[in-house]
């Protein structure tokens, strides 16, 4: 029987009616990636996050993003593979501590936004941020793209590696997703974003944005949880792997 686990982020609100979303949201996943105050949220916000996700026994991850809550973390910054150590360290091992006083464990870690593709495309940045999680606690798991400059960071940490893909992001040939600086960036239909995930999970395979057929292979789903649109995408998609046989679990 075929598991898939599925991930959104949280805890990146920064008013009432985007926190109602992320609440919506966290049920419907089996995992959640909490921002830890560097490019969204703040220290009450994750407490609040992870309490919601304990409620709902949905597994907690740190989502550390680059210090650019202006750019919400999606502007590449020029900061040194110890800078980035040391900024995933902190992150990883704050929101360790708030998810230990709640009485849960943390379970993973995923970069957010530019950090990110960062790590995914440059060497020096992936080891930089897999030193980090794997000095903080080697028995995390590591959310990343598969076959990229992360996932292999990661493996030679001796780190679980957690291969992702994206329900509501497209992609381009070269793999990576599309630019969120193109309309076609971020898909917003709940029957593409069904489509899209039961290619990946069933076929371990995805449409590129030029036609193309490209293999694609992930143990974890995202819907990004600042989509205004993602609770009615993440229903969809997971009623619809539901009703393949799918099991829907954290890894």
């Amino acid at each position: 029987m075929l598991s898939i686990d599925l991930n959104a982020d949280a805890g990146e609100s920064c008013t009432h009616e985007q926190w109602l979303r992320e609440q919506a949201v966290i049920p419907i996943v089996s995992s959640v990636n909490v921002a830890c105050g560097w490019h969204a949220g703040s220290a009450a916000l994750m407490m609040q996050t992870v309490q919601c996700a304990l409620r709902h026994r949905v597994a907690i991850g740190a989502h550390p993003g680059l210090p650019d809550e202006g750019g919400f973390g999606r502007r590449a910054l020029a900061m040194s593979a110890s800078e980035l150590y040391t900024a995933v360290l902190y992150q990883v091992g704050a929101l360790q501590a708030v998810v230990q006083a709640a009485g849960g464990t943390l379970r993973h870690v995923k970069p957010h936004g530019a950090l990110y593709h960062m790590a995914a495309e440059d060497a020096t940045i992936a080891v930089a941020v897999a030193s980090a999680v794997a000095d903080v606690d080697r028995n995390l798991l590591l959310f990343a793209p598969s076959s990229s400059a992360l996932a292999v960071a990661g493996h030679e940490k001796r780190l679980r590696v957690i291969g992702e893909a994206f329900a509501d992001r497209t992609y381009e040939e070269s793999g990576k997703l599309t630019s969120r600086n193109r309309a076609n960036a971020v898909i917003t239909s709940q029957t593409e974003a069904v489509r899209q995930t039961l290619a990946i999970v069933c076929q371990q395979k995805v449409q590129a944005t030029s036609g193309t057929i490209m293999p694609l292979s992930a143990q974890t789903v995202c819907v990004h949880g600042d989509n205004e649109h993602a609770g009615n995408l993440l229903r969809a998609v997971r009623t619809a792997l539901e009703d393949v046989g799918v099991t829907i679990a954290a890894p």
